[in-house]
C-alpha cells in the first residue's frame, strides 16, 4: 500500500511539474508572438513616441471614439473605411502636436490666462466659426458659440468638461502655432545681391557649337555593372536611397458575386411576398418578420425623401394601400408600398428640450422620472418661462443646445417619425411633450412654411448575395489554389497553368504597414496586418474582402533603412551604364585642338545652338546642367573646351563660339524682394490647417516632422 502511495505523491509531483511547465511555455509564446505584455511594457500603454514624448493608447482611442461620435452626429457613416481614416488623421495630428511642441517650448513661447480668454471670445479661429456657421444663411452665428462656450464652462458633467479642456488645448496649441508660423516668416529674406546675379544670370547668351555622341551607340552587352557598383553608388548617395518599411504581394481573386440565376432566386422571394405585403395591416410587423435593409420610418416624408431612385414617380403612381416592385435599388430587390399620402408644411421652425433616459450609454434617469420632468418643464413654457434658460438647463441634444433647442427649415422625414409626425400636423405656437427613442421632447412649433404631398412609405428589401452553392464554388478554387501553390514559384505557376487562360490577373501591390485600402480589392485593414505578419514567400489562406475570395503571397519584405541593391537596381543601372558607356566614347575620341577633329573621330556632325540661355529656356539643352555649366564659363569664351562632357543624353565635344547678354529689363529690385518675401510669408503662414494639422507642401512644421525620430506602434494595437 505504501508503494502505491509513493507512486502517487510522485506522480502528482511530476504532473505539477509538467502543467507548471506548460503554463510557462503558453505565456512565453504569447510573450513573444505579441500577445501579451511581459516584455513589452511599452506596447501595452504606448501607442507611438515623437521624440522621445509618448502619445498614449487610452488617449488616442478616447480621442478616437469622440470623433466618430461627432461624425455619427453629423450624419456621416462610419465603415472600416471611414474609420481608417480618422485613425490616420489622428495620428498626424498627434505627432504634429508633438513635434511642434517640442519647437513651443524652445523658443519659450506659451499662452497666458488672458491671452486665451482673448483668444476665446474673440478670434476662435477658422474651424469654430464653420462649426458655428449656419449653413442655410452662411453666416457666422457668436451667439450660439458664446452660448456653448458658457453652458461647457458651467456644467457639472463630466463629458462636457472633457470637452471645454479639449477645446481650450486646441485653441491655446493654435495660438501658439500662430506665434511660431509669425516668427519663421518673418525670418523670409532675400538678399539684394542674389536678386541682382539673378537679373545678370537671365540676362545671358551664348553661341555654342558640339558633337554630340548618343550613348545608343554602345551596345549594352558591352558594359558590365556588377552588385559592387551599384553598391558603391548606394553608399554615396544614401539619402536618395531612403526607404520605408513595406510589403510586396501577388494577389488573385475569385469571384464569389451572385449570378443571374442567384439574383433570380431574390426577385422571386419578393414576389412571392407582395400580395401579403400589400393586404397586411400590420406593416411594421410584416417588415419586422421578413427583415428589410431600410426598416419602417413611420412617418411621411417628401417625395424626394423616397427610398427608390429612378422609381419614385413609379411608387407614388401606384397610390395608397398599393405596392410596386420588386426593382433593384442599391444591393437590393426590393418592395415599396404606399400606406397613405397627404399635404404638409415645406418647412418647418421648432425648438424642443431634449429630456433624455440615456447618456453615453448609461441609463441616467428611468422613463417614468423623465415623463415627470418633461411634464414640468412643458408647464413651464406655456406659463411664459424663457425657453432659452430651460434649453441651457435641461436639455441633452448637444445638436441644438447652443442655438436655443432650434432646428430650422425641417423638411418631412428630417426628424425622427414621432417629432416629424407632431411637428408637421400641428400649427405654429402649438406645444407639447413627445417620446422618441431619445427619450422625451418638451416641442414647440414656430413658424410653418409652404405646403406640398407627402408620403409614408414602408419597404421590403432582399438583399441580392450569393447562393451558397457560388459561394462555396468561389471558397473550395481559393482553397484548392492556395493548397497546390505554397511558395511563390509553385503560386505563378499554378495561376499560368489554371487561371491566366480564364482572365483572372495576378495583381502586384506594394502595401505600407498602415494602409487599409489594397489596389483593386478595396478596404481591408486585416487582410494588411495579415500581410505584415506573414514572412517573405509565404502564401496567405483565402481572405474574403468584398465579394472576393484573396489569396495572395508576399513577394518581399522591405525593411525601414536603405534600398538593397536588388531594389535599388532598375535606378541605378542605367546611370552607372552611361557612365561606362561615357567613358568608351571619351577613350575613342581621345586627344583633340578643334572641333572639326572631334567630330571626325567621333564620326558625328557639328550642331550648333545659337542663342542659349543660360536659364535654360525651353530648349533640350534646359537638362544638360554640365553643358550648360561650360557654355557660360567665362574661361571658354572662344575656345574649344579640351574634355567631353558626359550628359544625360550622350557625350558632348564643345566650342563656345561667343558668349553675349541681352540687356536687363528695367525692374525694382527692393519691389521685388519685397513681393518675394510677401509670398514666401504667405507660403509659410499657409501650410498649417486648422489647429496646425496641416501638411501642405514643404513647410516648416513637414520638415521638422521629416526630422523628428517617430515611432509606430499602431500595428501592435490592431490599428
Amino acid at each position: 500500500m505504501s508503494v502505491i502511495q509513493t507512486i502517487r505523491d510522485r506522480g502528482a509531483l511530476i504532473s505539477a511539474i509538467v502543467i507548471a511547465i506548460s503554463l510557462v511555455g503558453f505565456i512565453l509564446m504569447d510573450a513573444f508572438s505579441g500577445r501579451g505584455s511581459i516584455f513589452d511594457g511599452e506596447r501595452s500603454t504606448t501607442l507611438g513616441t515623437v521624440n522621445g514624448l509618448e502619445i498614449k493608447y487610452a488617449d488616442f482611442e478616447a480621442k478616437l471614439k469622440a470623433q466618430e461620435a461627432q461624425q455619427q452626429q453629423q450624419g456621416y457613416p462610419m465603415n472600416e473605411s471611414s474609420r481608417q481614416g480618422l485613425v490616420q488623421q489622428l495620428w498626424n495630428q498627434e505627432v504634429n502636436r508633438l513635434v511642434m511642441q517640442g519647437e513651443f517650448e524652445k523658443l519659450g513661447l506659451y499662452v497666458g490666462k488672458k491671452e486665451l480668454n482673448d483668444v476665446l471670445f474673440n478670434d476662435p479661429g477658422e474651424q469654430v466659426i464653420q462649426r458655428f456657421t449656419d449653413p442655410q444663411t452662411g453666416m457666422y452665428d457668436a451667439a450660439a458659440y458664446q452660448q456653448q462656450v458658457m453652458q461647457w464652462k458651467n456644467s457639472k458633467v463630466p463629458e462636457d468638461q472633457k470637452s471645454f479642456e479639449q477645446f481650450l488645448a486646441d485653441l491655446e496649441y493654435q495660438r501658439l502655432n500662430d506665434k511660431f508660423n509669425s516668427l519663421v516668416a518673418i525670418s523670409a529674406y532675400y538678399p539684394k545681391w542674389y536678386l541682382e546675379k539673378q537679373n545678370a544670370e537671365r540676362s545671358l547668351l551664348s553661341n555654342v557649337s558640339y558633337v554630340l555622341v548618343p550613348y545608343v551607340t554602345v551596345s549594352d552587352s558591352s558594359v558590365k555593372i556588377s552588385d559592387k557598383d551599384i553598391s558603391d553608388y548606394i553608399a554615396k548617395n544614401k539619402d536618395d536611397f531612403k526607404v520605408e518599411e513595406s510589403r510586396s504581394i501577388e494577389y488573385v481573386t475569385f469571384d464569389a458575386a451572385p449570378t443571374a440565376g442567384d439574383s433570380a432566386a431574390v426577385f422571386q422571394q419578393l414576389e412571392q411576398l407582395k400580395q401579403s405585403f400589400a393586404t397586411t395591416t400590420d406593416n411594421e410587423g410584416f417588415i419586422n418578420a421578413n427583415y428589410s435593409e431600410l426598416g419602417y420610418y413611420k412617418s411621411k416624408m417628401a417625395k424626394s425623401g423616397i427610398q427608390a431612385g429612378p422609381y419614385i414617380d413609379s411608387v407614388v403612381k401606384v397610390g395608397a394601400g398599393n405596392v410596386y416592385g420588386p426593382f433593384v435599388f442599391g444591393n437590393n430587390y426590393q418592395l415599396a408600398k404606399v400606406i397613405s399620402q397627404a399635404v404638409w408644411p415645406d418647412t418647418v421652425n421648432v425648438r424642443h428640450i431634449l429630456v433624455s433616459t440615456m447618456e453615453n450609454g448609461q441609463q441616467i434617469r428611468d422613463d417614468s422620472s423623465a415623463k415627470k420632468l418633461a411634464d414640468s418643464i412643458l408647464g413651464l413654457v406655456r406659463r411664459g418661462s424663457n425657453f432659452d434658460s430651460l434649453v441651457a438647463m435641461y436639455s441633452s441634444d448637444q445638436g441644438s443646445k447652443a442655438k436655443g433647442g432650434k432646428y430650422e427649415n425641417v423638411t418631412p422625414g428630417g426628424m425622427v417619425p414621432a417629432f416629424n409626425e407632431y411637428i408637421f400636423t400641428h400649427g405654429p405656437k402649438s406645444t407639447d411633450v413627445v417620446k422618441t427613442e431619445f427619450g422625451y421632447h418638451v416641442i414647440e412649433v414656430l413658424s410653418q412654411k409652404g405646403s406640398s404631398p407627402v408620403y409614408e412609405v414602408a419597404y421590403l428589401t432582399k438583399p441580392i448575395v450569393a447562393s451558397r452553392e457560388t459561394d462555396a464554388s468561389a471558397n473550395n478554387a481559393a482553397n484548392k489554389f492556395a493548397g497546390d501553390s505554397r511558395d511563390p514559384k509553385a503560386f505563378t505557376a499554378n495561376w499560368e497553368k489554371e487561371l491566366k487562360a480564364k482572365g483572372i490577373q495576378k495583381v502586384p501591390v506594394t502595401l505600407g504597414p498602415q494602409d487599409y485600402n489594397i489596389m483593386g480589392l478595396g478596404v481591408s485593414r486585416q487582410f494588411v496586418r495579415d500581410v505584415y505578419e506573414a514572412d517573405q514567400g509565404d502564401v496567405l489562406p483565402p481572405t474574403m474582402i468584398g465579394d472576393k475570395y484573396v489569396v495572395a503571397v508576399v513577394t518581399a519584405v522591405t525593411k525601414e533603412g536603405t534600398m538593397s541593391v536588388d531594389q535599388a537596381r532598375v535606378r541605378v543601372e542605367p546611370l552607372l551604364r552611361n557612365e561606362k558607356k561615357a567613358q568608351q566614347i571619351i577613350q575613342k575620341i581621345g586627344s583633340y585642338t578643334t572641333l572639326e577633329e572631334a567630330s571626325t573621330k567621333a564620326g558625328f556632325p557639328i550642331a550648333t545652338a545659337d542663342s542659349l540661355r543660360f536659364s535654360g529656356g525651353s530648349s533640350q539643352m534646359s537638362y544638360e546642367t554640365k553643358f550648360l555649366g561650360v557654355s557660360f564659363n567665362p574661361a571658354n569664351n572662344g575656345k574649344v573646351v579640351t574634355k567631353p562632357i558626359d550628359g544625360s543624353q550622350g557625350v558632348y565635344v564643345v566650342r563656345v563660339n561667343s558668349q553675349t547678354a541681352t540687356s536687363v529689363a528695367s525692374a525694382n529690385i527692393e519691389d521685388e524682394r519685397r513681393f518675394l518675401r510677401q509670398q514666401a510669408m504667405q507660403r509659410i503662414m499657409g501650410g498649417y490647417g486648422n489647429f496646425g494639422f496641416g501638411m501642405q507642401g514643404a513647410t516648416p512644421a513637414s520638415t521638422l516632422r521629416n526630422l523628428a525620430k517617430i515611432k509606430d506602434n499602431r500595428r501592435k494595437f490592431n490599428y
